[in-house]
């Protein structure tokens, strides 16, 4: 299963006051990279406390992991594979200290972690759960460098693993190990270009979007099995963002499907289905749009000509959700009435291509070596659906 939870915020990634990056705030629901379990802040007011989801079995179920005191409303929370949940909690406006909250019978164990300074105007955020389940790691933003912390699943409590140069946002795993990491930088007052991380070699960088020279490429999302990236650029129209599609480690150019773009409302994706081995365009992608009348659930794959739309259940957690492999949409949602549930949607037959679409698999030799991040170039980039590149 891959999942994701984010929303949009405004396009510039140096904007004060939001998150380093720009390009994702969490829902304040975050799935594991597994799909078995998700974490968020429940409760009311002033009365915040962690609760963990069981999403793998018959049905889903809440457990509450309440501390003696409340949890501040910018508590950061990351649930690990065996269960626990990271607890990222920011301390006199410069300290981040960390801990692993677990069920101990009637009360909620606490194993204390330690801390990441993160001094003056730097900011600290969690990067998205990696894909082995065992490791969280969390982003420290200067003004110049960006700096990665193993903050659970090493020896010694927090340590530094990588530096890089440049303030750096978002965070994709491009692998199923948790070694190749994608970071949306800028270097002074350059555009923002996706670079890929190797955590095994120090933060090694290397360049994985160079669309045009001028424009800002972002990476949004990935899927390891299929090789298949969103990505969220200026290259087709200077100065506004579109939604567009690429493949890992292949040379064909992105492409920006007519149907993402809604003039009166934003579009982000969320979730992508898992297990599509070397078929990008049959992926399916989940997408939240928000608009003035409210948000909704949008499903769409590179090889269709046009975008779904569904109604989210009440109580949707905005911004979450997970596909299996088989091409279920799963939305958690809580009412008054279910405080844990999960809305199954099937996903619709999969339309013809229309003339002229892309084909409908990618040559092995692009995707089967899913750690050589070369970069995805725009070359000639077709802005309607089915417009053939070159």
């Amino acid at each position: 299963m891959t999942a994701c939870a984010i929303e949009t915020t405004a396009e510039d990634d140096d904007r004060d006051g939001e998150r380093p990056g720009g390009a994702a705030w969490p829902t304040g629901f975050t799935i594991t990279a597994n799909g078995a379990y998700a974490a968020r802040l429940a409760g009311d007011g002033d009365a915040l406390y962690v609760e963990r989801w069981t999403l793998d079995g018959p049905e889903p179920y809440a457990v509450p992991l309440p501390l003696d005191q409340p949890e501040e409303p910018g508590t950061q929370l990351l649930p690990l594979a065996d269960g626990r949940v990271l607890v990222a909690r920011r301390v006199d406006g410069r300290r981040n200290t960390f801990s692993l909250l677990y069920p101990t019978g009637p009360a909620t164990g606490e194993l204390r972690l330690g801390a990441v300074e993160a001094p003056g105007s730097e900011h600290l955020v969690l990067l998205p759960p990696s894909p082995d389940g065992i490791c969280a790691y969390a982003m420290c933003v200067g003004p110049d460098t960006t700096s990665l912390w193993l903050v659970a699943g090493g020896a010694f409590g927090p340590e530094q693993v990588a530096e890089v140069k440049g303030r750096c946002s978002g965070g994709v795993w491009l692998d199923r190990t948790g070694r190749m990491l994608a970071l949306d930088r800028r270097l002074d007052d350059r555009p923002v270009k996706a670079v890929a991380v190797d955590l095994e070699r120090g933060g090694e960088v290397t360049p994985l979007l160079q669309i045009t020279e001028d424009s800002n490429d972002r990476l949004l999302l990935a899927d390891p099995d299929s090789g298949l990236l969103l990505i969220r650029s200026d290259a087709p129209s200077p100065g506004h963002d579109r939604l567009g599609w690429g493949v890992l480690g292949s040379l064909l150019p992105v492409r920006f499907p007519e149907c993402l773009r809604l003039d009166d409302a934003a579009v982000t994706p969320f979730a992508v289905q898992p297990g599509q081995v070397l078929m990008p365009e049959s992926c399916a992608v989940a997408l939240r749009i928000d608009a003035a009348g409210g948000s909704w659930v949008g499903t769409w794959q590179p090889s269709a000509r046009r975008m779904g739309h569904l109604a989210a259940p009440v109580g949707w957690q905005a911004g979450a959700g997970l596909w299996t492999a088989g091409g279920v949409l799963r939305l958690p949602y809580a009412t008054a009435g279910a405080p844990c549930g999960l809305a199954d949607v099937e996903l619709p037959p999969e339309p013809e291509p229309g003339p002229g679409a892309a084909p409908g698999t990618m040559a092995a030799e692009d995707v089967e070596e899913p750690r050589v991040c070369r970069p995805v170039p725009l070359q000639q980039a077709p802005l309607t659906d089915g417009k053939p590149a070159g």
